[in-house]
């Protein structure tokens, strides 16, 4: 059967987030409006995550310069930056006790620094208003500037992540716009700057990748100075998003866990329902 339309299996099926407390996020959210990759992507682990005082914030509007075949996000022209966005996203960090926020944002290539100010004076403003989070900043590739990656590494956060996504045989299918060396770069350019930053990737399975790519990519990002990585299913958002190429099984996520650690990372995440911002209530 095609596993576009096979149906999914019970590991992947989850009961959608409710209760007292996702009721508090969702309102708060709308109030101060903010976006959330929790909500906009339709996380399965929405309910664990904001329960534990954890949340993933969209910066920088609603639409995106690229447009990757996996992602829900429209590509487009976007508007300008809205100034007053990392207040309220310090706000709200604040206001929901947040023990651990993740920032990340629409790609966006139309600003010369690719959003890293606007990234940068969001980690000051948490720093300010909720001192007692840590902040992972998920940042696009900046196209490759130098200087919009030094901005954000300068500002300290205390995890940087960018998404490798795929293996580089698929990245001309996956991820348009994007190079796989140049992201790799961010990691060498990130660990030259601040050796003692955290830095962190993401990839997910199911485009049709190869284990023996899968693993290189693990080298790779190892080598680059990467010691945190996620693994998780790519479910494709509509009919209209790239096709699915398999669904990988809970047993075969163990084994990549495994060769990730064999590769020597100190942090591996990797599950069907894992995403790249998942941040579990037992870390």
């Amino acid at each position: 059967m095609n596993p576009a339309r096979a149906p999914r299996p019970d590991w992947l099926k989850v009961r959608a987030p409710s209760g007292k407390r996702v009721e508090e996020v969702s309102g708060t959210l709308a109030r101060l409006g903010l976006r959330t990759v929790c909500r906009e992507a339709r996380c399965p682990n929405v309910g664990e995550c904001w329960g534990a005082g954890t949340a993933t914030v969209i910066l920088l509007g609603d639409v995106c310069t690229r447009g990757c075949a996996f992602c829900s996000v429209t590509a487009g022209a976007p508007a300008p930056p809205d100034p007053s966005e990392p207040d309220r996203v310090a706000k709200a960090a604040a206001e929901l006790s947040w023990r651990h926020v993740v920032v990340t944002s629409v790609t966006r290539d139309d600003l010369p620094d690719g959003g890293a100010a606007h990234f940068a004076s969001v980690v000051r403003a948490l720093r300010r208003e909720a001192p007692g989070a840590t902040v992972e900043l998920l940042v696009p590739d900046f196209a490759g500037n130098v200087d919009a990656l030094r901005c954000v590494v300068d500002a300290a956060p205390d995890i940087l992540a960018h998404n490798m996504e795929t293996v580089p045989r698929l990245y001309p299918v996956v991820r348009k716009g994007a190079e796989y060396d140049r992201s790799l770069e961010l990691f060498c350019r990130a660990a030259a700057m601040r050796p003692s930053l955290s830095l962190k990737s993401g990839i997910m399975l199911g485009f049709g990748e190869t284990e023996g790519e899968v693993v290189a990519v693990f080298r790779d990002l190892f080598a680059a100075g990467c010691r945190s990585i996620t693994v998780g299913q790519y479910l494709p958002p509509s009919k209209d998003h790239l096709p699915l190429a398999e669904y990988v099984s809970p047993e075969r996520f163990d084994l990549y866990a495994e060769a990730a650690r064999k590769v020597g990372f100190d942090r591996v995440l990797s599950g069907p329902l894992v995403r790249s911002s998942y941040y579990p209530s037992s870390t």
